[in-house]
């Protein structure tokens, strides 16, 4: 008797591994790239802008380790 949840491979053996989940598809997926990029450089820019205030501020470029 064979379960419905037991997958057997083409060697006989059962397959341990989960079963894969079907594919998501998004409609709207043509501006990922472009927001992505802006998003990425937004954040450089504020981490550079904090570099910069943190050394005006306290003249180490980390403070407390450099």
């Amino acid at each position: 008797m064979k379960s419905s949840s037991q997958i057997i491979t083409e060697y006989g053996k059962q397959n341990i591994f989960a079963l894969e989940t079907p594919p998501q598809l998004v409609e709207n997926y043509t501006n990922y790239p472009k927001e992505a990029e802006k998003t990425n450089g937004r954040w450089a820019m504020i981490g550079m802008i904090s570099l910069l205030a943190a050394y005006v501020t306290t003249g180490q470029i980390i403070p407390g380790i450099f």
